[in-house]
């Protein structure tokens, strides 16, 4: 994913699966603490259903839209954090694990804290 866009425009658009199939909306954007990039976006999956996190990393965006290269299932199966709270690094690694991506290359420092809100101020 370009690590150049502005994560608050990722907002509201729509998100596919890899077969190009819509799964909702992307409803918030979080990011890496240390870095500041966009690492993971909360999907609103229907008006009455949870958001499903997914990874920013191998997403892409296709004519607007985030594509999400897993199935609709995977993606409807992520563990569901609630949406405006800060993901922790324990959380952050069952998402991992979920989608079966690495998480060795680079292995985040013991004080690393993930998952700040696009948007939000620290205080």
């Amino acid at each position: 994913m370009q690590t150049d866009i502005d994560p608050r425009s990722l907002i509201g658009r729509k998100a596919l699966d890899r077969n190009g199939t819509k799964i909702g909306t992307i409803d918030e954007v979080y990011l890496d603490d240390a870095t500041g990039v966009p690492e993971w976006a909360a999907i609103r999956t229907g008006l009455f259903t949870r958001d499903a996190f997914v990874p920013l990393e191998p997403s892409e965006l296709v004519e607007g839209a985030l594509r999400i290269p897993f199935d609709r299932t995977l993606i409807k199966d992520a563990p569901d954090f609630g949406v405006g709270r800060h993901l922790s690094p324990d959380q952050e690694l069952q998402l991992y694990h979920h989608y079966g991506l690495n998480t060795t290359t680079p292995p985040p420092p013991a004080d690393r804290d993930f998952g700040r809100l696009a948007g939000t101020e620290e205080g």
